[in-house]
């Protein structure tokens, strides 16, 4: 049951006993305590309790319950009214409990009866015949329908957009996280595999004419094997990378430039101003997006040497990464393969963080990709 339905209910709930409370009212001042009121008390006493058990009890009661409910009350109002016309004041609580629980045919004919009932009462205590007293409790029934058939129509519909508007928003969660996920992957794991494959390669190329080399190389594939690896764990459980556990993000580039030196491209790495903290977020980001960098360079642009630089600004850190590659059109790398998506998975990441990424190339001129994030104060772990 939504918010809105409950504060109808509760109205109509409490519309019924303030008018089943006027109505006994009216009837004893006009009739006093002797004569046949104390039984028409009894009789609203026997009403007022039925309707307020079966609102305890709603819920309890199941369908048949309910129905039996509502024909109880109703048959206990008409011989209230029968006995006291006054009494048919209460007609428009029970339209509504009706309409709630019948079928549309069932409830038109409940609502005629209920009227019928309005419509004696007031002709019984007209001195006068007065078709105001015929034409306004069918009005008043007529817009009562109406009015809460449309109001059900608002609340179902109410109901039926906040399912779509959950449905929608768990999808939106699972194609976020699947963006997640591949950005990851393509940072990550894939850029380890191609670190790996320059080695092994190397090693092959090496095999006979020096064979320490060729063990050298393929020791550093199986280090890079066993990074991955704990890349992979820490991927799965969503934590920080894992060059970030124990260090700074100063020492998780230094790391990355020194990955694979001797088989890749040479790749170096400076720092320029004062270091300060950052959120642990924003050092994640960083380094991710010089991974996916570093990777499209070794994979994409043979390039012969990368220099990274982090620079400590006051109002913001910016990371770049340079190569001397064969350089590509930026205008097209949306079409240039993994290239393409490794600069886009990085302006996602960057905007996660209030950062931009900006990217100066031209095909035989190598490469320069520039993320900016703004400073802010650190965050403790947990905050």
């Amino acid at each position: 049951m939504t918010r809105t339905e409950g504060r109808i209910r509760l109205a109509m709930h409490a519309g019924f006993f303030l008018l089943l409370a006027a109505s006994a009212s009216r009837f004893v001042a006009g009739h006093g305590l002797h004569g046949a009121t104390p039984l028409v008390l009894a009789l609203c006493g026997v009403l007022g309790t039925g309707y307020a058990l079966g609102v305890v009890l709603w819920d309890a009661l199941g369908r048949r319950g309910r129905l039996a409910w509502l024909a109880a009350v109703v048959a206990c109002w008409l011989a209230l009214v029968a006995a006291a016309p006054s009494f048919a004041w209460c007609a428009v609580p029970l339209f509504f409990a009706a309409l709630r629980l019948l079928s549309p045919r069932a409830a038109v004919a409940a609502v005629v009866v209920i009227t019928g009932a309005v419509i004696f009462a007031g002709l019984y205590l007209a001195d006068r015949a007065d078709p105001s007293l015929v034409l306004a409790p069918i009005a008043v029934a007529a817009m009562a329908a109406v009015i809460f058939l449309e109001l059900q129509r608002l609340v179902d519909e109410l109901v039926r957009t906040r399912g779509e508007l959950a449905d929608t928003q768990r999808t939106a969660g699972v194609l976020e996280e699947r963006e997640r996920l591949s950005r990851e992957i393509h940072d990550t794991l894939a850029q380890g595999l191609a670190s790996m494959e320059i080695l092994l390669q190397a090693a092959d190329r090496q095999w006979d004419a020096s064979p320490e080399d060729a063990r050298r190389h393929l020791r550093q594939a199986a280090d890079a094997a066993a990074v991955n690896l704990d890349e992979a764990r820490h991927f799965v459980r969503a934590l920080a990378p894992p060059a970030l556990a124990s260090g700074s993000l100063i020492a998780a580039l230094g790391e990355l430039a020194g990955d694979g030196a001797e088989a890749g491209p040479r790749v170096r790495f400076r720092t320029e101003g004062d270091e300060y903290p950052l959120d642990v977020e924003v050092q994640a980001v960083l380094l991710r997006v010089a991974q996916g960098a570093v990777a499209n360079a070794r994979e994409h642009a043979g390039a012969a040497t990368i220099m990274i630089t982090l620079t400590y600004l006051d109002d913001a850190v910016s990371l770049d990464v340079a190569d001397d590659g064969s350089g590509f059109d930026p205008r097209t790398a949306a079409s240039a393969g993994g290239r393409g998506y490794g600069l886009r998975a990085m302006r996602d990441r960057l905007a996660e963080v209030g950062g931009s990424l900006t990217v100066e190339s031209t095909p035989g001129a190598g490469t320069v990709v520039a993320a900016t994030v703004p400073r802010a104060p650190a965050r403790e772990d947990g905050e």
